[in-house]
């Protein structure tokens, strides 16, 4: 007896790729970053006040919103192209770049932004954000090989359908 036909057998199952990890990733960097800048802003509201509370949460909203515009990018066209995915990435990264950088440029430093909570907030972002995507996307399933039997049709092609 081969120990797929074990009595454990009937509770195993074929695993394939995850169908499409992005918001699964998104997620995961949101919980690891937004639990952190929460107990950040409490102890800034602690130590500056109303504007130091509100700088943490600009520090980590600005990473949040740079790094998750990819995410939500890559889970719409991944539905469609999986394969087209990183290379959107890659596009999408240029726009924001630029786009971020332009927005900041004309919003300016508001007078009531505490420069170093906001600082510091938006670095520990981007390492656990950064930290948190590697290991969520690890832990994703991507199909590298086809599964699938072999069609007869592929038997003229030197493909053996048999096992």
């Amino acid at each position: 007896m081969s120990p797929a036909e074990g009595p454990r057998a009937s509770r195993l199952s074929v695993s394939g790729p995850t169908a499409a990890p992005w918001l699964n990733i998104l997620k995961a960097c949101l919980l690891w970053t937004g639990i952190p800048a929460a107990a950040a802003a409490a102890a800034a509201f602690l130590a500056a006040g109303a504007p130091g509370a509100a700088s943490v949460a600009s520090g980590w909203l600005l990473i949040a919103l740079f790094f998750g515009i990819s995410l939500l990018v890559g889970h719409v066209v991944g539905r469609k192209n999986p394969s087209g995915a990183i290379g959107m990435f890659a596009v999408t990264y240029a726009v924001k770049v630029v786009g971020f950088a332009v927005i900041l440029w004309l919003v300016g430093k508001p007078a009531w932004l505490e420069g170093p909570w906001f600082f510091y907030t938006a670095i520990g972002t981007v390492v656990l954000w950064q930290t948190a995507e590697v290991i969520a996307f690890s832990r994703t399933r991507h199909l590298i090989y086809s599964d699938a039997p072999a069609s007869p049709d592929n038997s003229a092609k030197g493909i053996s359908g048999a096992g």
